[in-house]
Parts: C-alpha cells; structure tokens; sequence
C-alpha cells in the first residue's frame, strides 16, 4: 500500500486514525473496534464491509 495514501486515509465513520496491519491486509479504526478490508491493494472504507475486532486483537494493537 502506497504510504503517502496510508498517511491520509481516515476511518469513514469516525474520520480517526486508521491503523494499517500488513499481516491481515486490513485498516482498524480503534476507536469503533472495526477492521476495513484491503483487497487487491485497495482499501475498502465501507461499514458494510467492515467486521468487528475481538477484545483480543484490540488489546494487542497497544
């Protein structure tokens, strides 16, 4: 994913940060506890798309 990209997206619903995990190719809004997929390099900034993070992998992100 391109880093300047990755330095200006936010997270639609809460316009916060987004955190970018390369392991799962997937941007997490902390805030919400929602992951947005990224699919063939694209991010998909919709709620719909989006699935709930556990307590356990929020905890991990620190």
């Amino acid at each position: 994913m391109d880093k300047e990209l990755f330095e200006i997206l936010v997270c639609p619903i809460t316009k916060g940060k987004l955190i970018y995990q390369p392991e799962t190719q997937e941007l997490i809004s902390k805030q919400i506890k929602l992951a947005f997929p990224i699919r063939d390099g694209i991010p998909i900034l919709l709620e719909s798309e989006a699935r709930t993070i556990s307590q356990e992998e929020y905890d991990a992100l620190g």
